[in-house]
């Protein structure tokens, strides 16, 4: 996907999240993630939402801490998140192409790291605002749900604090049944590593539609089809979170 497109995609999710969240009400149990209040939902977002627009408008090259505030709430934290949301879109829709800052994920580029981490992270919250809201949440789309099982897997899960990890060598496959893409996730005491292929024989499978399997690998939903080794998939579901 290209950089517009995550943009785009950004934009779309952030509208979507700021409407259910506000349908809900910020006192309303998030059930994707049973810790959390709808007010917690906005607060951890929207301040990402800032965190990541400032290494963009500043031109920042190192990490610096992710502050969340705490005394907004209701129809002023609503608000608060549909101004952060604008801003992070508005900053990343008008940054140079090859503007230099920090990123923590390899990509083309520090702004195509950005739009398309903006665009999954806002994704997945969308998702949880709208579990709090009741109901299906809205559809996403194959390709944009295939490029987030990507960035999860070769991206997320092949840093060093990845917790997907086995005593002996195992072999996890990961397979989307509608848009055709694979993966092979080589487990061990180390990191996960990842490749976009099929080069090995599994010991065992998820499968599914992309956007089910999307929404499962990031523990927003069931795993839609699991075969071969069953601890394998506990493995994730006990040890992925990021």
């Amino acid at each position: 996907m290209e950089t517009a497109e995550f943009l785009q995609a950004l934009e779309r999710e952030g509208h979507l999240l700021a409407a259910a969240a506000e349908e809900a009400g910020t006192d309303a149990k998030v059930p994707t993630c049973p810790e959390w209040q709808v007010r917690d939902l906005l607060r951890h977002t929207g301040a990402v939402h800032r965190w990541a627009a400032a290494f963009v408008a500043e031109r920042l090259t190192e990490r610096r801490p992710l502050v969340e505030p705490t005394g907004l709430d209701g129809a002023e934290l609503v608000a608060w998140y549909r101004d952060s949301h604008r801003h992070l879109v508005e900053t990343l829709t008008g940054a140079s192409p090859d503007v230099e800052c920090f990123a923590f994920l390899p990509a083309p580029s520090p702004l195509a790291f950005w739009a398309r981490r903006q665009a999954h992270e806002t994704a997945v919250h969308r998702v949880d605002a709208e579990s709090a809201q009741g109901g299906e949440p809205a559809a996403v789309a194959p390709g944009f749900a295939t490029d987030g099982i990507d960035e999860l897997l070769r991206g997320f899960h092949a840093r060093s604090r990845s917790r997907v990890r086995t005593p002996e060598p195992r072999v996890l496959r990961v397979r989307t049944q509608d848009t055709g893409a694979v993966w092979t996730v080589r487990l061990s005491p180390e990191p996960p590593v990842t490749t976009r292929d099929a080069s090995m024989e599994a010991e065992c499978e998820l499968s599914g539609p992309a956007e089910q399997l999307y929404l499962a690998l990031w523990n927003r939903a069931a795993l839609p089809n699991v075969t071969g080794d069953q601890a394998l998939a506990t493995l994730w579901r006990e040890a992925s979170a990021i």
